[in-house]
Order: C-alpha cells, then structure tokens, then sequence
C-alpha cells in the first residue's frame, strides 16, 4: 500500500463505530492496558469545543486505516489575555500501516486545513521524534506552560507548532487541556464490552 494513493475526507456519522473500533486497534495496550482513546472519541464528537470541520479519515481502497481530530482550547496569557488555540488528537492509524508515512500524510494535511481555516496554534502531548518531523517543537520554546506540571518537571512530551507564524509571540501563559479528554475510567471499561474482548496486557514502555 502507498501512503499517496488513499483519500482524506472528513468523518460521516456512519463511520462513528468503525471509527472508535480502528482507534481502540491503533492504541491498545500502548499507552496503558487496553485504551481509553477509543472511548475518548466517542465522548469528544458530542463536545462544544469539538472542531466538526477539522475531523478526518483517511481511506484506502475503501477501508478506513486512520483517523485525527481537534478540539479548541485556550492559554490563559501571563497579561491576563485569553488566546484561542487548537489541541490535537487521539490521531491513529491502523496498526498494519503504522511507521509507512500514513500518520505524516494525515497529520499534514490536517494541519493545512487547520490553517486554512485561519486557527492560529497547535498544542498537545505527543513526541517530538515524529511531531518535529511536521513543524512541531517544545511548547516552552514559545514561553507556553503545561497546566499543573510543577517546574522544573520534564515538559518534553508538550509540542506547539504555530499556523499563522507569530502568532504566539510576545505571549507567556498556562495551557489548558480541554475537560472532555479526562473521561471516567469505569464509564470507559463498560463502553469497550461493547467490542469485541482482547486482551490488556502490561508492556515496558506504558505510561499509566
């Protein structure tokens, strides 16, 4: 397969579930055992700060291997301005395709329309050996903090890349991730049962 030969067009109510089930293939067992992202999903379409004209699939041959959105947020200037900015994620390619150029491809051409469409900034937690790769750098190179990360706490997973260059200069703030990515726990496991059972497994390299 080639990652120049599919379609990026935005999510249809009817690809909700294969959606959320291509999400939950894309992050179980990476992060965590088992996965809230899937779940995460489900919530966030249903959200006010939910950005309908910047969620995506990508297709090929018909099936669907990935899938980004983004949600509004804000940081809260040092000055006391409020500056409106995106967040990003979960953004998930299928598990047969990941590390081909799918995700950089998607990533890309999300962030384009995102310009487009006249958003200033991106922020969110990713790693910046893939994100860099797409324009991003460290948030703390915008004078941009992390919400409730004490100082001096390793902040290399928080990634800002501006879309209307100069947007962010002269600011210093707080970020704030969105409400809705904080989902319950138990809320999360009841909505899997509704997939099919895999298995959660503790692997090195999870996070939670």
């Amino acid at each position: 397969m080639n990652p120049n030969h599919n379609t990026i067009r935005l999510e249809k109510k009817e690809d909700y579930r294969a959606v959320e089930n291509l999400v939950r293939e894309a992050f179980w067992n990476v992060y965590r055992p088992g996965c809230l992202e899937h779940y995460v999903i489900h919530v966030l379409r249903e959200d006010p700060a939910f950005v309908r004209e910047l969620d995506f699939v990508m297709e090929q041959d018909g099936a669907l291997i990935g899938q980004n959105m983004f949600m509004r947020t804000v940081i809260n200037a040092d000055d006391g301005r409020v500056i409106p900015v995106l967040t990003m994620g979960p953004i998930g390619i299928t598990p047969e395709l990941k590390r081909k150029g799918y995700g950089k491809k998607l990533l890309d051409y999300s962030l384009e329309r995102a310009a487009a469409l006249g958003f200033g900034a991106v922020l969110f937690e990713g790693n910046i050996g893939f994100y860099g790769h797409s324009g991003f750098t460290y948030a703390r190179s915008f004078g941009i903090r992390y919400h409730d990360l004490p100082e001096g706490a390793d902040d290399s997973f928080f990634l800002c890349r501006e879309l209307v260059p100069g947007y962010l200069e002269g600011i210093t703030g707080v970020y704030r991730t969105p409400r809705g990515y904080y989902v319950d726990e138990a809320e999360a496991e009841e909505f899997d049962k509704t997939f099919p059972p895999k298995e959660k497994l503790r692997l090195p390299g999870q996070l939670f």
